[in-house]
């Protein structure tokens, strides 16, 4: 019981990591500060989790870093759509 809950609570703290620089970087239109290889490095763990969760069927894992990898996918998308000249900048 006690292992299950501290699942749920870090699957739920590591699905929600980025989402408060999603939210600045939405509402503000400015990703100057986001450093691309931070959502990059966020969406492979993500991926490489979501495989992981998949192939020993853990549900908590699953919907979790599934979650985070759309979150992450979005924040490259701000990204690229703010980012300097509409692209990848390298900071």
């Amino acid at each position: 019981m006690l292992a299950t809950t501290f699942g749920y609570v870090a699957a739920v703290t590591g699905t929600f990591l980025m989402l408060p620089q999603v939210i600045k970087s939405w509402r503000t239109k400015r990703v100057e500060d986001l450093a691309i290889g931070t959502v990059i490095l966020y969406f492979v763990n993500c991926l490489l989790w979501l495989i992981y969760g998949i192939l020993i069927t853990a549900t908590p894992v699953i919907v979790a870093n599934g979650i985070g990898l759309l979150v992450s996918i979005f924040q490259v998308a701000i990204k690229v759509r703010y980012g300097k000249q509409g692209g990848l900048s390298a900071n």
